[in-house]
């Protein structure tokens, strides 16, 4: 890793979150207390930011410098509004696409998600901003870079973020292998929303309740899931499908 993905100690922590820095996630040694420690809570509430309370060898691993049990993870892009992407696809006269992931949490289907995602036109990527995945320099590379030219979108309440894009009228597709209607059933070539569900999850309970429709992907083997992002790849394609014969 090198020295530019993170920041270390408390008050350059503090000052670069106040300054704007993009800030994936902080780890925070489990013991961490003092004066400073109330005013680092008070901007890390302040400004959203993620953070895990981790033991001190953790912090150790990856720098052994005067971190004072505080580190901060930069995030390599900046990540989008809901509110901003929404109006903004609709004013470039588009029929808009998007992916939301709920839950995935392994970098390299992450990655992979996010090149087929570019290489398909997806208009943006939504992730919840906890127990998620996020962008980093292992997804970028992973994405071959995808990740650099996408909108990607991180949502403190995923499913917030569904019921909004409902309301701005996207139709809501989840992707699960419960379902009983065939993926190939469905009209894609209105505002669409894809939900893809954890590795080994699958979409929540009370997002899949928000989901328009359900729609699975025939499985005719003896295993009964595919993997995310190869589940992604079908989904994100059959829309392509759907919009190129509309504009044949």
């Amino acid at each position: 890793m090198n020295n530019t993905d993170y920041i270390f100690g408390i008050r350059a922590v503090i000052e670069a979150i106040k300054a704007g820095k993009d800030i994936d996630k902080v780890l925070i040694k489990k013991d961490f207390t003092g004066e400073l420690a109330v005013e680092l809570f008070q901007v890390l509430k302040e400004y959203s930011i993620v953070t895990q309370r981790v033991p001190l060898e953790k912090i150790n691993r990856i720098t052994r410098k005067n971190h004072q049990g505080v580190l901060a993870f930069l995030s390599p892009i900046t990540y989008s509004e809901l509110d901003n992407v929404i109006p903004e696809l609709f004013e470039q006269g588009k029929t808009p696409f998007i992916l939301v992931l709920d839950g995935l949490t392994d970098v390299r289907n992450f990655g992979a998600i996010a090149r087929t995602c570019e290489c398909a036109g997806v208009d943006a990527i939504v992730i919840p901003e906890k127990n998620s995945v996020s962008v980093n320099g292992d997804a970028i590379k992973t994405s071959a870079g995808a990740l650099l030219h996408i909108p990607v979108v991180r949502a403190k309440n995923l499913n917030k973020a569904i019921k909004q894009l409902k309301e701005s009228g996207y139709t809501v597709v989840g992707a699960t292998e419960k379902a009983t209607e065939n993926y190939t059933k469905f009209d894609y070539t209105v505002p669409t929303a894809i939900v893809m569900g954890a590795e080994d999850t699958g979409i929540s309970i009370e997002n899949i309740r928000e989901c328009d429709y359900l729609a699975a992907i025939p499985l005719l083997g003896k295993i009964n899931s595919l993997n995310v992002s190869v589940a992604a790849g079908v989904l994100i394609y059959e829309v392509v499908r759907q919009r190129l014969g509309k504009d044949l």
